[in-house]
């Protein structure tokens, strides 16, 4: 009863219940920030992680233009329901090239995470000119203006270069050559060496069989590449952190 008495004091005083929440918040954040300031990394390396080519970068941004984190997660929790149904749980590390990251907070559609080279770029294609052709009952809209929408080489050098001002190691020879590069990734006949030595791993074809680099290619391409540059087979948690 003691005790009781006690805490109405401070249920009745505004200033003094103010004060006291103010110390446990601040004592709760010193624990949580303080500790991260002795690890030199608070990234897990995960071999197979790179960058994403100008061609994926330009379908990223064009995925976060039309909104598609509203509908579509990118971020697979470790719980049994959603590793049988996605797979492997996201890693820190598959996020660590997104500005902004795209975990999103609603499932109206399915999580995206592993989407990379689960279906051809023929399904893609016309799952986004018309998603009811592919999945019947989808509510999602069409995006049927990605085939005509010509991308600018330019802009992808600027976007690129963006990126690496906020953290993206993409150096100045990548900055350099990204309008090469964007071009090259649809190539498949084209001199891919360079491309491949940068980014590697990199699917080179034309996703859309378009002679034009369209916003269809560019959003195809970072669709594919979801979730396909960790090799999970042989991925083993580093068990020191």
């Amino acid at each position: 009863m003691g005790f009781l008495n006690k805490h109405k004091v401070v249920e009745r005083n505004a200033t003094l219940l103010l004060a006291l929440s103010f110390v446990v918040v601040a004592v709760g954040g010193i624990v949580e920030i303080v500790p991260l300031f002795y690890l030199e990394n608070t990234i897990e390396d995960v071999e197979g992680m790179r960058p994403y080519t100008p061609l994926e970068l330009a379908g990223r941004s064009i995925y976060i233009r039309e909104g598609c984190y509203n509908c579509h997660s990118q971020m697979i929790r470790p719980l049994r329901d959603e590793v049988e149904r996605y797979g492997h749980y996201s890693l820190a590390a598959e996020s660590m090239y997104d500005h902004p990251f795209q975990w999103g907070s609603k499932r109206t559609g399915p999580d995206l995470a592993r989407v990379g080279g689960r279906y051809s770029d023929e399904w893609h294609m016309l799952h986004l000119r018309n998603p009811r052709a592919q999945v019947e009952g989808s509510i999602m809209p069409s995006y049927t203006w990605l085939d005509g929408a010509i991308l600018d080489p330019e802009d992808v050098t600027r976007l690129v270069a963006a990126n690496a001002m906020v953290g993206v190691p993409y150096t100045e020879e990548m900055i350099e050559l990204a309008a090469a590069d964007f071009a090259m990734q649809l190539d498949p006949f084209g001199d891919i060496e360079g491309l491949q030595s940068r980014y590697p791993g990199v699917v080179v074809r034309n996703f859309d069989a378009a002679p034009e680099i369209t916003e269809m290619d560019a959003l195809i391409a970072y669709l594919q590449v979801l979730g396909t540059m960790v090799d999970f087979s042989t991925f083993e948690p580093d068990a020191s952190r």
